[in-house]
C-alpha cells in the first residue's frame, strides 16, 4: 500500500486574468487557522509588488500555506495573463490539484483554457471555483456547462470530468456547494473541505534518496539565489552536502546554508524538510529552473521543466538623447547592463543579448507586457534608457522560416463587430469563430500573427469606444506570412529645435495632427511631439514665440488655448513606434524620439532607403 502524508495538500490557483484568484487566496488565509488575530490583511495581499497592485494583475506566482482542521494546504497563486504563462507550466509540475477559478459572468477565456490545458497535462485533480456569483448577469450553471465542455475538448479523462463545483464571492468572503445565490454564507469551508476531501495528499517517499527541483527562483543580496521548489522524494536537512545536477548534464556539489517553509505571508526557516514539502533552499551559487538536487552518492535527475522560449525582443539602449542624465539616477551602459543581467536570476523566460553596438543590448520576452513591467520597474528604480520598437522572433522549423500566432479573443457591442472584423483582417487575423448573446454582446475568435498585434491595443479601445474587450494567448509557430509588414499608417510630427513648446506654436501645429506635449514641455530637435493626420513625417517648430509689436488687433485679446494633447502611457508610446524610432524612458518622463535626431541628416536617410526600397 502506498504511503502518504495525509498532513499536507499541495494545490495551485488557475485562471483567466481578472477572475478573482488573488482576492480568493485572500479569503483563504483571513479564514483558516493562519494569521494571528492582531494580522490586518490587505486587498490581494499576495501581489505585494506595487505595480502589481496598481494593475491589479498577478505577475509572479506566490507561495502561501494555511492552516485547516490540522491540515497544511500550500498554495501557489498564479499569474493569470498569457506573458507569464511559463511561470503557470512550471507550478503544476509542484502541485496535485488545482482550483480552476472561472468569472461568473464572463465564463472560459482564452487564459482559462491554456492554463487548464497544462493542468490537465500533468494529470492534476481539478476543482472548479466559479466566482463571482452575485455578479449582475451572473449565470453560474451556464459557465459550468462552459468548463465541462472545455474539459472534453481538451481531452479531460473521466476522473478529471467527474470535478467538483464550488460557487463563491471571494470578494464578500462567501462560497456554497449550490449555485442559488441565497445559500451562500460568510465561510470558505466548502472550499476547504472540498480540497481535503479531493485533492490527493502527497506521497510519503521520504526513507528514499533525495530529489528536490527548482521550478522558481528567488535572489537575496544576502544569500545568493534561492530555489523554490518541491521535495519528491527524501529529505533535506540544514548542512547536508548534496549534488545539483545541472541541465547540460553536469553535477556541482554544495552545502545547503538554509530551508525555508512558507506559512500564511511569511518564509519561515526550518531545518528540515522532506517529501510532498513545498520549500525554497539556498546555499547555490547559479542553480537555475529544472534542475534536480540529489544525495551526492545518489545522483538520479528529474525530467527537466520546459520553459517558454521567448516570441517578441526589443533593443534596449543607453539613452543618448540631449536630455540624457537630466532625470535619471542609473544612467551608464555598465549600470544598465548590471540591471538587466540581474533580473535574469528571477525571471527565466527572459534573454539579454549582446549586439554589435555599445551600450545597446536585445532583451527578448513572453509579450509586450513582460518587457513593459521591466521597463517600469527600471525607471521607478532610476534608470534611464531608449528602446526600440518590438519586434517578434522568427524560428526555422523544419526548413521552413516560422512566426507566432497567437488566439484573440475579443468581446464588443454587435455594433463593433464589423470594424473590428475589418481591424483584424487587415492584420492577417483570420476569424475562427462568432457568437452573438440576447445582451447586444459578440465573441469573435481569430487566430493571427503576433506582429499583426503589436500596436493594436490602443487603437482597438478607441475604435470600439472602449466598450470592447480584448485578451490574446500565444498557440503555435505558422509559416511566415510573406510580402506583408504591418505598422504604422500615420507619421509623426518632429521638433526642428530646442526649447520649451509655446501655446502660440502649438496652435499653428494642432491642425496637423493629434499633440503629445502641453505648452511649456522641453522639447528638443529630433523629438516627437505629436501624430500627423497623413502618412509621412513633418518637420515643425513648436518652440517659436509670438512677435511682439504696438498694434493691437481687433478681436485679437482673448486668452490662447490649444486642444488638450493625448498623453502617452509606457505602453502606448511603445506601441506607437515605428523602426526609425526610439521611446526614451527615465524616471520622471516618457518620450518619442526618431534615431536620427538631426533634421536634415534623417531626411537624407529617408530619401536614400525609399530609393533602397524602389530598387
Amino acid at each position: 500500500m502506498v504511503k502518504t502524508r495525509d498532513d499536507i495538500r499541495n494545490i495551485a490557483i488557475i485562471a483567466h486574468v481578472d477572475h478573482g484568484k488573488t482576492t480568493l487566496v485572500n479569503e483563504l488565509l483571513k479564514q483558516s487557522d493562519t494569521l494571528d488575530e492582531r494580522t490586518e490583511l490587505q486587498d490581494r495581499a499576495m501581489d505585494a509588488n506595487p505595480i502589481e497592485k496598481e494593475r491589479g494583475i498577478t505577475i509572479l506566482s506566490k507561495n502561501t500555506a494555511v492552516k485547516y482542521k490540522g491540515t497544511q494546504i500550500n498554495i501557489l497563486d498564479t499569474p493569470g495573463h498569457a506573458d507569464f504563462g511559463g511561470e503557470v507550466e512550471r507550478i503544476m509540475k509542484m502541485v496535485d490539484g488545482v482550483l480552476l477559478v472561472v468569472d461568473a459572468f464572463e465564463g472560459t477565456m482564452p487564459q482559462t483554457r491554456f492554463v487548464l490545458k497544462k493542468a490537465l497535462e500533468q494529470h492534476l485533480t481539478p476543482i472548479v471555483v466559479v466566482n463571482k456569483v452575485d455578479r449582475p448577469g451572473a449565470r453560474p450553471e451556464e459557465v459550468v456547462d462552459e468548463v465541462l465542455e472545455l474539459f472534453i475538448e481538451l481531452g479531460a479523462d473521466d476522473d478529471q470530468l467527474e470535478f467538483p463545483v464550488v460557487y463563491t464571492s471571494a470578494v464578500n468572503g462567501t462560497s456554497s456547494l449550490d449555485s442559488d445565490l441565497s445559500t451562500q454564507k460568510h465561510t470558505m469551508d466548502p472550499v476547504f473541505d472540498t480540497i481535503l476531501k479531493t485533492i490527493p495528499a502527497p506521497i510519503d517517499n521520504s526513507d528514499e534518496p533525495l530529489q528536490f527541483q527548482v521550478a522558481m527562483l528567488d535572489y537575496n543580496d544576502y544569500v545568493g539565489r534561492i530555489g523554490i521548489g518541491r521535495v519528491f522524494r527524501g529529505k533535506i536537512k540544514i548542512g547536508d552536502n548534496v549534488s545539483v545536477l545541472k541541465l547540460d548534464g553536469s553535477a556541482q556539489n554544495f552545502r545547503v546554508t538554509k530551508i525555508f517553509g512558507f506559512f500564511g505571508l511569511n518564509r519561515v526557516e526550518i531545518n528540515e524538510a522532506k517529501a510532498g514539502d513545498l520549500i525554497a533552499v539556498s546555499g547555490m551559487s547559479d542553480i537555475f529552473v529544472g534542475e534536480t538536487v540529489t544525495p551526492v552518492d545518489h545522483q538520479d535527475p528529474l525530467p527537466i521543466l520546459r520553459i517558454d522560449e521567448p516570441t517578441l525582443k526589443m533593443t534596449f539602449a543607453q539613452n543618448d538623447s540631449p536630455f540624457a542624465g537630466r532625470e535619471g539616477k542609473f544612467v551608464t551602459a555598465r549600470q544598465l547592463e548590471d540591471r538587466l543581467r540581474s533580473q535574469l536570476h528571477t525571471d527565466v523566460s527572459l534573454r539579454v543579448e549582446d549586439t554589435d553596438r555599445a551600450g545597446t543590448w536585445t532583451v527578448s520576452g513572453r509579450g509586450e507586457l513582460h518587457l513593459s513591467i521591466l521597463v517600469e520597474e527600471m525607471r521607478r528604480e532610476g534608470y534611464e534608457l531608449q528602446l526600440s520598437r518590438p519586434e517578434v522572433i522568427y524560428r526555422e522549423i523544419d526548413g521552413v522560416l516560422c512566426e507566432p500566432f497567437e488566439t484573440v479573443q475579443i468581446d464588443v457591442p454587435n455594433e463593433y463587430t464589423g470594424t473590428v472584423i475589418d481591424a483584424m483582417a487587415q492584420r492577417k487575423g483570420e476569424m475562427q469563430n462568432m457568437e452573438t448573446d440576447a445582451n447586444g454582446q459578440t465573441r469573435l475568435t481569430f487566430l493571427a500573427p503576433s506582429r499583426g498585434l503589436i500596436g493594436y491595443s490602443t487603437e482597438f479601445l478607441t475604435s470600439t469606444g472602449g466598450y470592447g474587450i480584448m485578451n490574446h494567448t500565444f498557440e503555435k509557430y505558422l509559416p511566415v506570412i510573406k510580402g506583408w509588414e504591418p505598422g504604422r499608417t500615420n507619421g509623426a510630427l518632429v521638433s526642428i529645435n530646442q526649447g520649451p513648446a509655446t501655446t502660440y506654436s502649438l496652435q499653428s501645429v494642432e491642425d496637423r495632427g493629434t499633440l503629445f506635449i502641453d505648452a511649456g514641455t522641453e522639447v528638443y530637435e529630433g523629438m516627437i511631439v505629436g501624430e500627423n493626420s497623413r502618412s509621412n513625417d513633418i518637420a515643425v517648430n513648436v518652440t517659436k514665440g509670438k512677435n511682439l509689436t504696438n498694434t493691437r488687433a481687433a478681436g485679437k485679446d482673448h486668452a490662447a488655448a490649444i486642444r488638450t494633447p493625448r498623453h502617452l502611457t509606457l505602453e502606448e508610446s511603445i506601441e506607437f513606434l515605428n523602426d526609425d524610432e526610439y521611446c526614451e524612458v527615465t524616471p520622471e518622463s516618457v518620450r518619442l524620439r526618431k534615431k536620427i535626431l538631426n533634421t536634415s541628416e534623417r531626411q537624407k536617410a529617408d530619401k536614400r532607403r525609399k530609393i533602397a526600397a524602389k530598387k
